[in-house]
């Protein structure tokens, strides 16, 4: 253990050793006193984990809701060796990152801002993801709580969501405390994904910026722009309109040829910006690349295709004695339908406003067919069959130089298949360029090492491909503006741009 780490100290038994000789109890998580919580109206709502952008973006639109809600800063290093301290051994970086920001960050409320630790365990809840997946996600919730108790915030709430089953409460937490609400939902959802649409825009064109930084201002100004038209209650796709103006300020010089690198694999190590993957997009951007992220919008479609799929394998069922018309499947799958109209015209309508052409939301049973023959569908863990068939699709679409899988240290639903599955879909496809990849915490040196090795390939593919075409002399003032986004079948972006061309 680190010598930071080691300063960490638990505030009650740290180091006593009565334990010895006693007879063992059975965990329970409830608290040794009964708590008095504090009404909705004083309950201030705490999460995070998304991308940095989505993560403030959601603050706005639920506190629009008047919800009293808050975005917890983006989990550093810090947090992870809190999380080590206060956490038990084993675990994966997800848990140590996301539990150890939460309690630094009642810490925090506690030894900066004066609070009592009664007063935060009774006024403030964390919202967090649940469920019973093949790995550590499935003990989430004890390790919070466990961990929160060890810190001194012993009764704290933790309330949960599950994408198949809804929304479910604590233990201790009254039903009218939170307003889990369609509106509730689908104004999460439209934070989402203008999130998701304003990040893909950014790596897109943040290799190319003239000038260093001047993405991330537009970007922050869009941020602020989408942030109050939540806030006003005013035209979301007005304030992307608005936000396609400040994107078009930024000077881009887009011939420069950059190997494209698909980033994939768990989704918490894929998707989140800062310590918790080495801070692996902007790396690769240092290093030379163009990343292509795995949007949330990828879970979220993942998510209503199971659902869907598991309504249509139970009515295949044959029931003697069973309703011809099972009713309530069909209202399922109407609800599910309408969910993903909905997503996906919510998706296209913004991203329309603010000039994102060229970006399709995937096909999930594309994505299915390709990858049924390598991986069972039926298999839910972490990303199920997607890993593999974001890896085909690349290959036979030609849509990146470089795929790289990032997953937890012992991350068993990801490792299962890059290490695994993906060995053979490497050898019936060769020309794959593909990397799998661990994060622990610590060892960014060998992380770093390997990713370069990687991409020395890919860049070298990416300059080969651009080298073979004809630039011609004189090149239109469109090329540089990020509204141009041709399609053919090049990878890189620079020539994609000469290709559209014609010459």
């Amino acid at each position: 253990m680190s010598i930071a780490c080691s300063t960490v100290k638990m505030t009650d038994k740290n180091g006593d050793l009565n334990f010895l000789n006693q007879e063992a109890k059975q965990w329970r998580d409830i608290p040794k006193e009964p708590i008095k919580y504090a009404p909705k109206s004083e309950t201030i709502m705490l999460s995070g984990g998304l991308t940095i952008l989505q993560d403030q973006l959601i603050q706005a639109a639920l506190q629009s809701l008047g919800e009293n809600y808050i975005s917890m800063p983006n989990p550093d290093f810090e947090s992870f060796q809190t999380g080590k301290a206060y956490g038990n051994k084993g675990q994966c970086n997800p848990t140590y990152f996301t539990v150890g920001n939460l309690v630094k960050y009642l810490k925090g409320l506690r030894d900066e801002k004066g609070l009592s630790e009664k007063e935060i365990v009774e006024k403030y809840v964390y919202i967090t993801a649940g469920g019973c997946g093949p790995c550590r996600f499935g003990m989430y919730i004890t390790e919070y709580k466990k961990a929160l108790r060890d810190a001194g915030f012993d009764g704290f709430r933790i309330t949960s969501f599950e994408h198949d089953k809804g929304i479910f409460q604590g233990d201790d937490i009254d039903d009218e405390i939170l307003n889990f609400t369609p509106k509730f939902f689908i104004t999460l959802i439209k934070a989402v994904i203008i999130g998701d649409i304003i990040n893909i825009l950014g790596y897109k064109m943040r290799p190319y910026e003239v000038e260093v930084g001047s993405v991330d201002n537009a970007i922050e100004k869009c941020r602020m722009i989408v942030s109050d038209a939540f806030t006003s209650h005013s035209s979301l796709i007005k304030a992307m309109w608005t936000c396609r103006k400040e994107l078009s300020t930024v000077e881009l010089n887009r011939l420069q040829p950059k190997a494209k690198v698909m980033v994939m694999g768990e989704f918490w190590a894929a998707m989140t910006e800062g310590d918790g993957n080495y801070n692996l997009h902007r790396f690769l951007e240092a290093e030379g690349a163009e990343c292509i992220p795995q949007p949330i919008l990828n879970r979220l479609m993942l998510s209503l295709w199971e659902a869907e799929r598991a309504v249509k394998k139970r009515q295949a069922l044959a029931v003697e004695g069973a309703k011809s018309i099972d009713f309530s499947s069909a209202k399922t799958r109407l609800l599910i339908k309408a969910g993903k109209a909905a997503i996906k015209t919510h998706f296209n309508l913004y991203a329309k406003a603010i000039g994102l052409h060229d970006y399709e939301i995937p096909d999930m049973d594309k994505l299915a067919s390709l990858s049924k023959e390598y991986y069972t569908l039926d298999c839910e863990g972490g990303e199920g069959h997607l890993e593999v068939a974001h890896l085909i699709e690349s290959v036979k679409d030609n849509l990146s130089h470089l795929v790289i899988s990032v997953k937890p240290f012992g991350c068993m639903p990801s490792s299962a298949v890059s290490d695994g599955v993906q060995s053979l879909v490497t050898n019936r496809f060769p020309e794959a360029n593909f990397l799998s990849i661990e994060t622990s915490g610590e060892g960014a040196a060998n992380f770093y090492s390997r990713v370069q090795m990687a991409l020395f390939k890919a860049k070298q593919s990416a300059k080969e491909e651009f080298e073979a075409l004809h630039i011609p002399k004189t090149i239109p003032e469109k090329v540089n503006n990020y509204l141009y986004q041709p399609h053919n079948t090049k990878a890189g972006s620079a020539a994609k741009l000469v290709e559209s061309l014609g010459v």
